[in-house]
């Protein structure tokens, strides 16, 4: 992107707080009026027409104002924005919600206060579980492509998982499978098996390699539902935001993201390997229902070593300005009560 000079970076930081503000198309008059600089609405509407072609704003139909596109969100939050701390005395009422207690309840409460404070949605993603390991697979025949896998782990938990394969198989073969898998993979977790299984799946029969696959891959998203969940608060919230609700199939979309859970938890682990606040605008997050979203996640860490990530889902039309301080300020403090119960 070509550097923005002085006045257009004025302008567009102008346009975007006044449309965070007030979500309507803001003009070149209105421009002229709120950003200080001395300039005619002519010359604000020729830098509008540029910031336009280079993708930072937009216009939409119904109006002769123009919008910020995420491209434009983008550029304001990483060259112009300015976050201001949270004072002392509200981050001291703030600590006052996360006294020690056991990590589950913190959590719950980091999700909720979250959303309370900002009035989306706050998600928490809790410490990964310890890598399941198999004890022992069983498969029950419930039709003629249809099967159920039971996982019984070491731990003596149990998944179970439906399985639809493209052909029938017989209880011998099924009998003939779960022997197999018992026999030369029991105690061990899935990447093990997938990586031993790829190994000597040529070695078996090919009408079998299906079966086999398809119990790894279900098996695998077994054990990473296990391993990772997390608390979400406050969706309801996106209802109150017309940049949202005006789009009921994307709305149903979102709702199904938060339901499936593997795309969110996805994202924000991408927080784990990051430093500090990390913020996804619009298709950034690569997850299809957050098109018309802003995503802004932090790690938090126990003793020092990151184990989980929590963050902030609402409209592109947000005050980042108000809400990273908030995501920061919560990363820390849940961090610092879940080290003190260790």
């Amino acid at each position: 992107m070509n550097a923005l000079d002085a006045r257009s970076q004025i302008l567009l930081k102008t346009l975007i707080e006044r449309y965070i503000a007030d979500g309507l198309p803001v003009g070149s008059r209105a421009l002229s009026r709120f950003s200080g600089l001395d300039l005619s609405p002519a010359t604000v509407r020729n830098v509008m027409s540029d910031l336009e072609e280079m993708g930072l704003i937009s216009s939409p139909h119904t109006s002769a104002g123009r919008i910020p596109t995420a491209r434009g969100y983008r550029f304001f939050v990483n060259s112009l924005l300015t976050v201001q701390p949270l004072e002392n005395a509200r981050v001291r009422a703030l600590e006052g919600q996360f006294l020690p207690d056991q990590p589950q309840r913190l959590i719950n409460s980091a999700s909720h206060l979250l959303s309370e404070l900002t009035q989306f949605a706050g998600i928490v993603v809790a410490p990964r579980k310890e890598a399941i390991r198999i004890r022992q697979f069983e498969f029950v025949s419930l039709a003629e492509t249809r099967i159920l896998l039971i996982i019984v782990t070491t731990a003596g938990d149990v998944q179970n998982r439906i399985l639809v394969t493209r052909r029938g198989y017989s209880g011998a073969e099924l009998s003939a499978a779960a022997s197999y898998l018992n026999e030369h993979f029991a105690g061990l977790g899935f990447d093990e098996i997938r990586r031993r299984l790829g190994e000597e799946l040529r070695q078996l029969r090919s009408d079998m390699t299906e079966l086999m696959t398809a119990t790894v891959d279900a098996g695998t998203e077994a054990a990473e539902e296990n391993a990772s969940s997390y608390v979400i608060s406050g969706e309801t919230n996106l209802l109150d935001f017309e940049d949202l609700s005006s789009n009921m199939s994307r709305l149903r979309e979102l709702f199904k993201l938060f339901e499936q859970r593997t795309g969110l938890i996805q994202l924000l682990d991408l927080s784990n390997r990051a430093d500090g606040v990390q913020i996804f605008i619009g298709d950034e997050s690569g997850l299809a229902p957050l098109d018309g979203c802003s995503v802004i996640t932090a790690p938090y860490e126990v003793n020092g070593r990151i184990v989980g990530s929590l963050g902030v889902i609402g409209p592109t039309r947000m005050a980042y300005d108000r809400v990273i301080p908030i995501v920061n300020i919560t990363a820390r403090l849940l961090s610092n009560a879940l080290s003190s119960n260790h």
